[in-house]
């Protein structure tokens, strides 16, 4: 066991509060294929990260619109709830943790962000910043020095919970401690990303709070 303060918990989304990932999938898979690329590739790629970067990376040099494919990703995935569910632990931590202490920073858009919190049962944090916030998506820290600006506290006073490279660097260039779970990437990755302490998800969390800050208990694992 591992213990911590901070001042707050910067979350991000699918693959650390919910399980969307046989969603994503088959919505990137659909979206790869009609375009002529490797599925299996463009799904790893887009994973923690906004989909209009990793459209842009794979057409850069195609005559498409951007924007267009953008939106059609964003409208496959806003329809696509089959199986969007909270992860392990999620529910319990979220309703031990003071509204103010936590906040989420996703790659999704607003709209997608706001429809697989409610398909799984989640609060909405007031204060949660989405890729229609930001400039810069992960791995850019931008994400997360707002969303703990959101909160009033430095990044660096924060710990992010992440589970995938891109958002792990985002984190770290932040400044902020962050957690990595294990629920859609291998240890290498978490490690080579930068990660301070891996978990299997939420359920590997205690926390509490002495109106000062937030004192966690980390379960590390060796998997």
């Amino acid at each position: 066991m591992i213990a911590i303060r901070c001042s707050a918990l910067l979350f991000d989304l699918d693959g650390v509060l919910i399980d969307s990932t046989p969603a994503v999938a088959r919505v990137w898979k659909g979206w790869a294929i009609e375009h002529g690329f490797d599925p299996e590739t463009v799904v790893h790629k887009a994973h923690g990260r906004p989909s209009r970067t990793t459209i842009c990376e794979l057409l850069l040099n195609a005559d498409i619109d951007i924007d267009r494919e953008d939106r059609e990703v964003e409208r496959r995935e806003i329809e696509d709830l089959d199986g969007v569910v909270p992860l392990p632990g999620a529910c319990e931590l979220l309703n031990i943790l003071p509204p103010d202490r936590w906040t989420i920073a996703t790659s999704c858009t607003r709209p997608l962000a706001e429809v697989r919190l409610r398909a799984a049962g989640l609060p909405i944090p007031k204060t949660m910043i989405t890729s229609s916030d930001v400039k810069i998506g992960k791995p850019d820290p931008e994400p997360y020095l707002k969303a703990a600006a959101k909160l009033g506290f430095a990044a660096s006073d924060c710990v992010v919970i992440e589970d995938a490279p891109a958002g792990i660097r985002a984190g770290k260039a932040a400044g902020a401690r962050v957690i990595a779970f294990f629920t859609t990437m291998i240890r290498r990755d978490l490690e080579d990303a930068g990660a301070d302490w891996i978990v299997q998800n939420c359920a590997d969390l205690a926390a509490s709070s002495d109106g000062d800050g937030l004192h966690l208990d980390l379960a590390l694992r060796e998997r």
